[in-house]
């Protein structure tokens, strides 16, 4: 039953009973050695990503995301003690390894690393604003098509770095209290991006507990939504192969061999069109269209929007505003305004997936069973991003907004952007303590380790069906 408390008698339960509740109409959780039932829980404040812990230990992940008096609203799950001895999976080094980032972790908070400043987060909002302004600008009182073209690119930027501002927002790295973080998130994603609050937030959230791992099989909901990018890109052999199981024969079809086979070519071309998937997951969320995974779908059906009303209006006034700009204040023609909207819808989707492909595509995947601890998941399955080829750090900050440090976000996803260049040194000293390895490269190294690891798949890939049907 969802609902004993810890006024039960305690009882002991064993590793491997708590691994036989991993689904959501199932779903057993570990927090400090302590065992919760949080079957069918989509009422859960954060969403269906508690699920993705589920017959696991969520220690680590729930601390990352909540903050410290969310405990007391798991109490009411609590139905046993996990009898840790039968942890046999876990060395005494693993042990003190997961003591030794938990103690890193009390220390950050203690340094104050987890305190925004309000100073700097105005500023930001203010730089935006003014990207916004000029580029309607240049629209509103230039004839010149160059102008209306560099408008176009700039508004494109304006849109990216918004992404970053909403994803600080709704990580709560600006505020302590929510509801102030989701009226920020609401006002840099839904009005100035076009882009639901509540369906980026079940998407990245369980991004980032999930990070590179792969759905256990195409219709399910396990694996990394950032991941699920079949049958368009694939990440692993294994995903190559996944849609095979969709096909009564068998067999992969003919699309999914093109895509693959010459991924690394379509890259970019895809990452142009991003932004328009985007803006029709978010359409179809905000007005009740649709959901974008199993798991949101549930979510909202189970719950609803969480602001119904500021979504559907935020979004609409986005597509006004963008509809007026776009013709050019009624000036442009038909094509001319289709010109402005597509350079700048592809270039944000472009400057957009640039980053944040980089921090993970190319990286470490596992599986839901393989995977390892906290820290090792977030650190192998992560790229940070440096200078280097003639892209000074000042731009690579600015352009990156505050993911240039994706390891150290994605180990500490609360600390605010101006925090985490000191946090990262801390991070690569506990790092080099332990051994454990992180990975860096600048924007150039890094595409190219993309590209090249989009081409092995690719390679793989094709070498079986050489494998299985020979040339006679």
């Amino acid at each position: 039953d969802m609902c004993k408390t810890a006024t039960n008698e305690k009882k002991k339960f064993t590793w491997q009973q708590v691994k036989e509740h991993s689904t959501a109409e199932d779903a057993w959780v570990v927090y400090n050695n302590k065992v919760y039932d949080v079957s069918n829980w989509y009422e859960h404040p954060g969403g269906a990503v508690i699920f993705t812990h589920a017959g696991d230990d969520m220690t680590d992940i729930f601390a990352a995301f909540h903050a410290p008096g969310s405990y007391s609203a798991m109490k009411r799950f609590y139905i046993g003690d996990l009898d840790v001895s039968s942890l046999t999976h876990k060395t005494p080094e693993q042990f003190a390894f997961e003591k030794g980032y938990r103690r890193l972790r009390t220390e950050l908070i203690k340094m104050g690393m987890f305190k925004s400043s309000k100073g700097f987060y105005a500023y930001k909002c203010t730089f935006n604003m003014c990207m916004w302004a000029l580029a309607c600008a240049m629209v509103y009182l230039s004839d010149s098509k160059v102008v209306h073209f560099a408008s176009a690119c700039l508004l494109g930027l304006f849109w990216q770095q918004c992404g970053w501002l909403a994803h600080d927002f709704l990580h709560h790295q600006v505020f302590s209290q929510r509801k102030y973080g989701d009226l920020g998130g609401i006002f840099w994603g839904n009005l100035m991006q076009g882009y639901s609050m509540q369906w980026w937030k079940n998407k990245h959230n369980g991004h980032h507990a999930v990070p590179n791992l792969e759905n256990s099989h195409p219709s399910a909901t396990d694996g990394d939504p950032d991941m699920d990018t079949m049958p368009l890109l694939a990440w692993s052999l294994k995903q190559a192969r996944s849609f095979r199981q969709l096909n009564a024969d068998g067999n992969d079809s003919a699309s999914v061999k093109f895509f693959i086979k010459y991924q690394a070519f379509t890259y970019f071309p895809i990452l142009l069109l991003a932004r328009l998937s985007w803006l029709n997951e978010s359409a179809k969320t905000a007005f009740n269209l649709g959901a974008s995974s199993k798991n949101a779908q549930i979510e909202l059906e189970r719950k609803g929007l969480q602001y119904p009303i500021l979504e559907k209006v935020g979004i609409a006034l986005h597509h006004a505003w963008v509809l007026v700009l776009c013709s050019g204040f009624g000036r442009f023609s038909f094509l001319h305004g289709l010109s402005y909207f597509l350079v700048s819808t592809c270039g944000c989707g472009l400057f957009l997936a640039l980053v944040f492909g980089l921090g993970h595509n190319g990286m470490a995947t596992y599986d839901a069973e393989t995977r390892p601890d906290f820290w090792k998941l977030q650190v192998t399955t992560s790229r940070n991003i440096t200078a280097g080829h003639g892209f000074p750090k000042f731009f690579v900050d600015w352009l990156c907004g505050g993911l240039q440090y994706q390891v150290d976000h994605h180990l500490f996803p609360m600390i605010p952007r101006h925090n985490l260049t000191q946090c990262h040194e801390l991070v690569v000293s506990f790092c080099k303590e332990w051994g454990v390895k992180y990975h860096e490269a600048d924007l150039v190294e890094g595409t190219i380790e993309v590209l090249e690891h989009l081409q092995s798949v690719s390679d793989d890939f094709m070498e079986e069906f050489v494998t299985e049907f020979p040339a006679m």
